[in-house]
């Protein structure tokens, strides 16, 4: 089971097309804090329908889109 479940699902969820979440709305969503790991689980989303697009450091934001 990834440690990203919870987000993954949350994000499945969402009903818009391209929504973005801080590091710490995703932190909570998560239940754990985001780290560099998540660069590697990230490909995961995409069995969920979804993918990571833009990850700013300096906004601390991750934008995810529905892959068509």
């Amino acid at each position: 089971m990834s440690k990203y479940k919870a987000l993954w699902e949350y994000v499945q969820n969402n009903e818009s097309n391209t929504f973005k979440l801080t590091f710490e709305e995703i932190e909570q969503i998560a239940g754990i804090p985001i780290d560099h790991s998540f660069l590697k689980y990230k490909k995961e989303l995409m069995e969920y329908g979804w993918q990571v697009g833009k990850i700013s450091m300096k906004e601390q934001t991750v934008v995810f889109q529905r892959m068509d």
